[in-house]
């Protein structure tokens, strides 16, 4: 039975192996300190977070997120540490709550790995605290207690910690803050949430191997958590283990329409998966759930496969340890036989683990081969049939594609990377050079190039999946060094002016759509959105800016960063096609413009992580086959779907 604990109050924990689940109504930061019988933390490498995320019986997650899960092992604690305490904090930032009083009350459960529920806590009462300690975990006469503390600071976590004794209790608070501010900027944004329930997930890791000793916590993970299935859609996997489809995200009073389930399955067979296979009110939105869903599937069997090889290679090195602390082992054969029997278990437990994997890998693969020839233009590569058969829409998409995902044990496995529409936050292509294999066997000219061209492949693709003349693109392009890569976007007429140039070019640009920014945001304030200019195009806008910061003064940089701020919400988009290196000359007055843009390369590179464990995923853009003539194709109908409606 579930304690349901008040601040103060205390429960027996009847394991040592545990997860903490943390639920807030917006993204924090969860991270442990490790005390003594005092609750004294000494030095820094006792703290668990996003910048040193694992620690002796510890793992925390990686990143500021909604929903955290903090793998727990009491027993892998060092003898001197009593206490672990469960902190809590906001990322600090611009436009993000400044104290939990605006935010919802997080919540915060203790549980097994099998996911029951041991005891519960809700942060109730926080006003002006900016960071908190949840409840703490602590040691009484040999035995594991949980209490219910929620003692709030207003000074954050640089408070939090010197109270708990942390000699550099400002400069840690400081390092975790920049951790987590580089880990929203690569971050993929997640879909909303919503209270209809979540996608279930198969068994794996260590539990799912046969692994009998507790495996290393692994940020996130659910090694034990079962992939169910709803009563929606239930279909078999391959390891025997129900799959489940559906991956809500839309909140609403009224469910939505049942999705289609897979036809019946053989006697023995697992049955198929279907396209569509997941909750939503259109086929659009349940294959945007589905791939989601796949997306978070991939990366949680992945995190239960590495918890269960770093056990495996824990457990060898603890056995080998223990068998050549005896003297009598290191001569003859018994310590030959102890390091044989050692790699024979690390051997067996990771081919267990890989196993598992490769069921759950195998069902990804068989869902992926579905649903991507099912996926409409606005979620396809520029290979799929289905732009052959493009027509300009009549209204826009829930998401567009912007490029593939993958990971290393999956490498033949792509996940769509969609973003919804209408974009949230602006977009930054690195063109300059990174660590990534691909960018070390291209040229600086060439990687400017291919940064251009997949500028023009995406801004093609918003064109394309927007009703006519709802959508705008404009390019600045100071020294014209992009002309040959702008060619389709020039050469079809889609632009709504030609790409400006110079700094003239550039003020004018910058200068029309801070203006159309500023009377729109006026407009909404006033409620008198029917008093806009009647010159004023109410339609989405994409600013292209090439080969930044050349030909940019401060006024303009200044007026970039207002675009990229407060251009969103009113439909002023941005597309930066630059070399963080280059932009580094203006320093930190463009670290907030970087931060709050999606970046994305010209070619593989694996920058991105994703939204619950923190994987560095493998990002690769969308390209036309070769020798195709799709983009233009594509453009030339656009094109002429303008002109049609300015008659």
């Amino acid at each position: 039975m579930t304690a349901e604990l008040v601040r103060g109050q205390n429960h027996t924990l009847p394991q040592t192996r545990l997860e903490i689940r943390v639920s807030a109504g917006s993204p924090v930061v969860a991270g442990a300190t490790l005390g003594d019988e005092r609750g004294t933390v000494r030095g820094a490498e006792r703290i668990a977070h996003p910048a040193s995320h694992r620690v002796p019986g510890l793992d925390v997650s990686r990143q500021a997120a909604a929903d955290h899960r903090l793998a727990v092992d009491l027993d892998a604690l060092p003898a001197e540490v009593h206490r672990v305490t469960v902190v809590l904090a906001l990322p600090m930032g611009a436009g993000r709550p400044v104290s939990f009083g605006a935010v919802a009350a997080p919540f915060v459960a203790v549980t097994g790995l099998d996911g029951t529920e041991i005891a519960t806590f809700t942060l109730t009462g926080l006003d002006t605290e900016s960071a908190v300690s949840a409840l703490e975990l602590y040691r009484r006469q040999g035995a594991w207690k949980v209490r219910a503390v929620g003692q709030g600071y207003a000074a954050g976590l640089a408070g939090l910690f010197a109270d708990q004794g942390v000699a550099e209790a400002a400069e840690t608070a400081a390092a975790i803050q920049e951790a987590v501010a580089s880990g929203l900027a690569r971050a993929v944004t997640p879909p909303p949430r919503t209270t209809e329930g979540e996608r279930v997930r198969h068994p794996a890791g260590p539990a799912a191997a046969g692994a009998q000793a507790p495996a290393p916590p692994v940020p996130e993970a659910q090694p034990a958590e079962p992939l169910g299935d709803p009563a929606s859609a239930r279909t078999d996997a391959p390891g025997g283990g129900p799959i489940d489809y559906a991956h809500p995200r839309r909140q609403t009073s009224v469910p939505p329409p049942p999705p289609p389930t897979a036809p019946p399955a053989a006697p023995g067979q697992p049955a198929r998966p279907v396209a569509g296979d997941a909750t939503g009110w259109s086929m659009d939105e349940r294959l945007y759930n589905q791939i989601w869903g796949m997306f978070e599937d991939l990366a949680r069997a992945v995190a239960a496969y590495r918890s269960a090889v770093d056990f495996a290679e824990s457990r060898m090195d603890q056995e080998l340890d223990r068998a050549l602390s005896d003297p009598r082992n290191r001569i003859g054969g018994a310590g030959d036989r102890a390091r044989e029997a050692a790699r024979a278990k690390r051997d067996e437990l990771t081919g267990r683990a890989r196993e598992a994997l490769e069921r759950d890998l195998a069902q990804l693969a068989a869902e992926s081969a579905v649903v991507e020839p099912a996926l409409p233009a606005a979620y396809a590569g520029w290979d799929n049939p289905v732009w052959h058969a493009y027509r300009v829409p009549m209204e826009i998409p829930m998401a567009l594609r912007l490029g593939d995902l993958r990971l290393g044990e999956a490498p033949d496995l792509r996940i769509p990377l969609l973003v919804r529409l209408p974009l949230e936050r602006g977009i930054w292509i690195d063109s300059g050079r990174t660590a990534s294999e691909a960018a070390a066997s291209t040229t600086g000219d060439q990687l400017r190039g291919l940064a251009v061209e997949t500028a023009v492949t995406l801004a093609a693709r918003l064109l394309a999946v927007y009703p006519a003349g709802e959508f705008s693109v404009h390019v600045v392009d100071p020294a014209g060094a992009a002309a040959g890569q702008l060619s389709p976007l020039v050469g079809s007429g889609v632009l709504a002016g030609p790409p400006a140039a110079g700094a003239e070019g550039v003020a004018s640009v910058l200068a029309h759509l801070t203006r159309r920014v500023d009377l729109v945001q006026m407009a909404i304030r006033a409620g008198a959105a029917d008093a806009l200019p009647p010159d004023l195009d109410t339609g989405e806008h994409l600013l292209i800016v090439n080969d930044f910061p050349h030909g940019f003064d401060d006024r303009a940089v200044t007026q970039l960063r207002y675009l990229a701020d407060e251009g969103p919400s009113v439909g002023v988009h941005l597309l930066m096609v630059a070399d963080r290196e280059d932009a580094r000359a203006y320093g930190p007055v463009l670290d907030p413009l970087w931060r709050s843009l999606l970046r994305i390369t010209p070619v593989a590179d694996d920058h991105l992580a994703d939204p619950w464990v923190g994987h560095a995923w493998t990002y690769e853009p969308l390209r036309t086959p070769q020798g195709s003539r799709v983009l233009e194709q594509v453009l030339a109908l656009v094109a002429e779907a303008r002109r049609r409606g300015r008659r």
